[in-house]
């Protein structure tokens, strides 16, 4: 299966597109943003836990990164609210479930094999928010080839400063606007390398999960 799978041109849903999908396990669907693969896929995905729906335990041989976007989502004897951050490192295994429901950002196989750390960030929390330059912003994680993390943006504010390798967002609160395209909150693009000044907050700003690098589309070299 082959969805958004030419990272040379960029991709881009709104909410009002969405087009919920059953998973093999009863009570999880999900929105395929983008697929490489058919069930085992690098794959990045909204997916949706229907009140106590559950995953057996399963292996994630190439990685996954979820942001928790609504509900409270469960590792076994572990629960994380909304705006809670995880990467399970390659070969890593859970099983996951939800007891209230929730709905999930998430990437599978896009990890870079040498990772071996599990990562665990509330972004709620106040200490976890910096500031530089002006920006406001949550780190999440990065290493050589990527750079994950939140972005809080004023009314107006450009996206990007400069050019990039590749990004990826998806819009969490407020508006993105995007050329002639209104991006809210569950809008997600991902834009192929260049230069991308007309990518501002609207007039209310925005908050945004942002991930920029050369891995967006070359998660198979990494």
């Amino acid at each position: 299966m082959l969805i958004n799978a030419d990272f040379s041109r960029r991709a881009d849903l709104v909410p009002e597109h969405y087009r919920w999908m059953a998973s093999p396990q009863c009570g999880v669907e999900r929105v395929m943003l983008d697929r490489v693969g058919a069930e085992i896929a690098r794959a990045t995905s909204i997916v949706r836990y229907a009140p106590d729906s559950w995953f057996p335990r399963h292996c994630h041989p190439g990685g996954e990164e979820i942001l928790v976007l609504s509900g409270t989502f469960s590792e076994g004897g572990a629960h994380y609210p909304a705006g809670w951050y995880m990467r399970n490192p390659p070969g890593s295994s859970h099983q996951p479930s939800s007891k209230e429901g929730a709905v999930l950002f998430v990437k599978l196989r896009q990890m870079a094999q040498r990772e071996e750390h599990r990562v665990r960030i509330d972004t709620r929390d106040p200490n976890a928010w910096k500031r530089d330059g002006g920006r406001e912003f949550c780190p999440l994680f990065a290493n050589d080839v990527e750079h994950v993390c939140l972005r809080r943006l004023s009314p107006g504010e450009p996206l990007f400063g400069e050019s990039v390798e590749g990004a990826e967002l998806l819009v969490l609160t407020g508006e993105i606007i995007s050329g002639d395209q209104s991006f809210g909150p569950g809008g997600w693009i991902r834009l192929p390398e260049g230069t991308y000044p007309e990518d501002i907050a609207g007039n209310s700003g925005a908050s945004v999960y942002l991930k920029t690098g050369r891995q967006i589309g070359a998660m198979e070299e990494a």
